[in-house]
């Protein structure tokens, strides 16, 4: 987001943290942490390189940026939910952002292997018991990364932390940098009185026929802080109007992902074609709330940017 859009410090809403009382079911306690991500933030995103893995490397400047972010429920089934975030300009500017999808005791998921790949991931039974997968989604609402872990919430305090796992560039690094291509990454949430905070251990990785390479390791710190006084009805108000539209888009990736259970994207690293165009498609829905009539450029841009045929060589 830009500058001013976190210019202004609002006043914070502090709430009881989660936590878990005396004898309560653990599951209904990560439920509760897991909704508590739900609202209405001021964010900071701030990436430091930390830690010089390869010889000759020059860590790179710290990155921070921020912003105004809205969390609203998709579904929520028990055992499966599901949230987006919107970011909201000053302006009243709205952007569709990423979704994450928690599912409990997942035994398979998808994964993201490298070179725009995704496969599926048969998780050890041992692991599975007690544990919550997070999957986190694209602005097209296509695959990114995935991750398993339990929730802790010794102290009163709830916090989760993934195993390590791999992801692709993000647009902070994509649009700035070609150097490495992978990142190796472990996940920590934590539930605060003033919202909660996603912590990132980051290992930046050059693949290069076949071999890993470490550059350098990064530490990530996004703080949503619950404020009030800035008006987020500009985000609530696109989702309101485009809901049924990414409903569709969800589905359809579904569809993809359930073929063989491997998705390859046919574009590369940076390429926003396919996200501009699926947003594009939901500006239209907004516009034109008939799915009928985008439906055939839906399934064309799928067809001409994913392909989930397994014998797909890129």
């Amino acid at each position: 987001m830009a500058k001013s859009d976190k210019a202004v410090s609002y006043p914070p809403v502090e709430l009881p943290v989660a936590g878990c009382t005396h004898n309560e079911p653990a599951f209904d306690c990560d439920r509760r942490a897991i909704l508590a991500m739900l609202g209405k933030y001021q964010v900071t995103f701030n990436f430091n390189e930390t830690v010089v893995l390869r010889s000759g490397y020059v860590r790179k400047k710290p990155k921070h940026s921020g912003g105004f972010e809205t969390v609203v429920l998709v579904n929520d089934s028990g055992s499966s939910i599901s949230m987006q975030h919107i970011l909201v300009g000053t302006d009243g500017m709205t952007i569709k952002h990423w979704r994450q999808e928690w599912i409990y005791e997942q035994p398979s998921h998808w994964v993201y292997v490298g070179n725009q790949r995704f496969e599926l991931h048969h998780r050890k039974p041992v692991s599975v018991p007690g544990t919550w997968t997070q999957l986190v989604f694209e602005v097209n609402d296509g695959p990114r990364y995935a991750g398993s872990g339990r929730w802790n919430h010794r102290y009163g305090v709830s916090t989760w932390t993934s195993e390590r796992t791999w992801r692709p560039l993000p647009r902070r690094e994509y649009t700035t940098r070609s150097d490495y291509q992978l990142l190796n990454v472990e996940n920590r949430h934590t539930i605060t009185p003033q919202g909660w905070t996603h912590e990132q251990d980051n290992t930046k990785v050059v693949r290069e026929d076949g071999e890993d390479i470490v550059l350098v390791r990064e530490f990530g710190f996004n703080n949503y802080r619950r404020i009030t006084g800035f008006n987020f009805s500009p985000g609530l108000d696109y989702w309101k109007a485009t809901a049924p539209f990414w409903s569709v888009v969800r589905a359809r990736w579904d569809d993809e992902l359930d073929k063989e259970g491997r998705i390859i994207l046919l574009f590369q690293t940076g390429d926003e074609e396919f996200s501009d165009t699926v947003l594009s498609l939901a500006d239209a829905y907004r516009a034109n709330p008939r799915l009928k009539v985008h439906l055939p450029a839906l399934d064309a841009a799928f067809n001409k940017f994913v392909n989930s045929n397994a014998s797909t060589k890129r």
